[in-house]
Parts: structure tokens; C-alpha cells; sequence
């Protein structure tokens, strides 16, 4: 690793949507279960002082719904989300091309995205060092309102591939 400051990436998969009649992909909105679901993930970054300085979220309505419960559990130490159209219905290299893009002035992020790049960019970017039980359980099974925790010491233009280390990752229901 290089001499960079550690940084924190949180990946989180949008917490369970609904399915309506009539209503586009990108325009669903949450279950129930999905707006229960996403404060829990919320109040676990909180306590467990996982509070991003910076949050990239997909444009999708699921994925907007999920950021506020996420930010409402966070208070006032949530910072103001970006919206990223780039992040819906991306592939693992295109989300990982957008937190490339990001200032390292920024040491702890949260990406809220769909499946599969979460699961997808979290498997490529583990390193050796990684919880073994967190990446064996994050690669079996990647369900809604999953999030990834990561720490690197490189700069996020050099993230690329087993190049971070998974410390946790949850699983709120």
C-alpha cells in the first residue's frame, strides 16, 4: 500500500423494492420490507461509526429511498448525496470507474448501487488480508440492504482490483 491516508468504501446493495404493475425498473420504489430494512443498515453504520464523508447513490428511485432511510439513521453527520445516473444498471468496472473519478480529499465513502456490480466490485476489490467469513458470505449470497465494508490505503484513482480489505459485511432483516 502507499503512503495515502486509509480510506473507508461501504458498498451497499438498495434495500428490497417493490414490483408495480406499470411502473419502470428505474422508477421502482421500496417494499415494506425494504423501508424497514434500510434505517436498520443505518442505525449499524452509526454505531459502529461507519459514517461516510461522501455518498455516491444511483439514480434509481430504490436506491434514493434506501440513501434517505440510511441518512435519516445517520443525522446530521450524513453528508449530501450524489445522485449518479452512471450507477444504475452498471457493471462492477463502471461503479469502480466512478469512486476512481472521486478527490481523495474524501476518506470515507458510501456507494448504494444494484446487483450484481455490488457484489461483483466487492469480490474484485478483496484482498488476500479480507475476513474470510465475510467475503465466503458476500460471495454466496449478496441480498438486498447487504453492505460491504472496506479499508484501503491507496488513493481512489489507483482502486482497482484485491486491493482492499473487507473487514464486515451485513446483513440487516
Amino acid at each position: 500500500m502507499s503512503a495515502h491516508r486509509p480510506r473507508k468504501l461501504m458498498i451497499m446493495r438498495h434495500a428490497k423494492s417493490a414490483w408495480p404493475l406499470g411502473v419502470e425498473d428505474h422508477e421502482r420504489p421500496l417494499a415494506q420490507r425494504g423501508h424497514n430494512e434500510a434505517p436498520m443498515v443505518g442505525r449499524w453504520m452509526a454505531k459502529h461509526h461507519h459514517v461516510p464523508d461522501f455518498i455516491l447513490c444511483s439514480s434509481a428511485l430504490r436506491t434514493r429511498q434506501t440513501c434517505t432511510w440510511v441518512c435519516s439513521e445517520l443525522g446530521d453527520k450524513a453528508p449530501t448525496p450524489m445522485l449518479s445516473d452512471a450507477l444504475y444498471d452498471a457493471t462492477a468496472t463502471q461503479v469502480l470507474s466512478e469512486i476512481n473519478q472521486l478527490p481523495d480529499t474524501i476518506t470515507s465513502l458510501l456507494v448504494i448501487s444494484h446487483m450484481p456490480a455490488v457484489q461483483d466490485l466487492a469480490m474484485r476489490l478483496a484482498s488476500v488480508e479480507s475476513d474470510e467469513e465475510a467475503v465466503m458470505n458476500m460471495a454466496s449470497h449478496y441480498p438486498t440492504s447487504g453492505l460491504t465494508v472496506l479499508e484501503h490505503g491507496k488513493s481512489w484513482a489507483e482502486l482497482d482490483g484485491r486491493d482492499a480489505k473487507v473487514t464486515a459485511f451485513i446483513v440487516k432483516r
